[in-house]
């Protein structure tokens, strides 16, 4: 019986898919707001100004997040992988050993 998926979070890769969607969409929105704070010129002491920095900071800050969890995602696969195949050839002994 084959499982679907119902949600993005249901596997491993379809986190890590979600993750670098996030990630692109990150970058697309830091490209504005620095192309916005280009903007504003020389209004160096404007509320606006300061906050969109403050933006830009906030930004930068997620995309790190996001960077860092898509390593903890690539390092959980590939335990995944190596305990299935523990799995599969510690299964695979015992039927060649109950076989004998």
């Amino acid at each position: 019986m084959e499982y679907h998926s119902v949600t993005p979070f249901d596997s491993i890769e379809n986190t890590q898919e979600y993750f670098r969607l996030l990630s692109e969409a990150l970058i697309d929105v830091q490209e504005q707001v620095e192309n916005d704070i280009r903007r504003e010129g020389d209004a160096s002491a404007s509320r606006r100004l300061e906050a969109l920095r403050v933006v830009l900071f906030k930004l930068q800050k997620l995309q790190e997040q996001v960077h860092s969890s898509s390593r903890i995602l690539n390092d959980l696969r590939m335990l995944r992988r190596i305990l299935m195949k523990e799995r599969t050839t510690n299964t695979e002994t015992q039927m060649k050993s109950i076989s004998k």
